[in-house]
């Protein structure tokens, strides 16, 4: 599919003019999005609760989750994040993708508008 960037807005819920931009890459195969620690730290983001987090490689740590309020081309909501390792490049999980009914276009590399599905009544 390749990979690709997206910038990305993030900040504390209940602060929200108090915004940092991230470059995060789009990564379908995470679950949920991530963020290097000291971000949310300087947002005034607090762990939520700790979760265990299997990675590709098959190890698997336990790591603090906290709520932010993220947008994306003008799209927002409020999700959970991982408070990750600093150095780490932030990532967009499908999570908050899905919460943004974004899906990602391969040949384009870029997110596109998925639309509200509803089966049933």
């Amino acid at each position: 599919m390749g990979l690709f960037n997206v910038e990305v807005s993030v900040a504390n819920p209940e602060l929200r003019e108090r915004r940092i931009s991230v470059d995060a890459l789009v990564d379908t195969g995470a679950f949920l999005s991530a963020v290097p620690a000291s971000v949310l730290h300087e947002l005034g983001v607090s762990p939520t609760r700790r979760q265990t987090v299997r990675f590709a490689d098959g190890s698997a740590r336990r790591m603090e989750l906290g709520l932010v309020w993220i947008q994306i081309d003008g799209l927002e909501t409020v999700t959970q994040v991982l408070f990750n390792e600093e150095g780490t490049q932030p990532l967009l999980g499908a999570l908050t993708l899905e919460e943004l009914f974004l899906v990602v276009d391969p040949v384009e590399q870029k997110l596109a508008p998925m639309g509200a599905i509803m089966w049933g009544r």
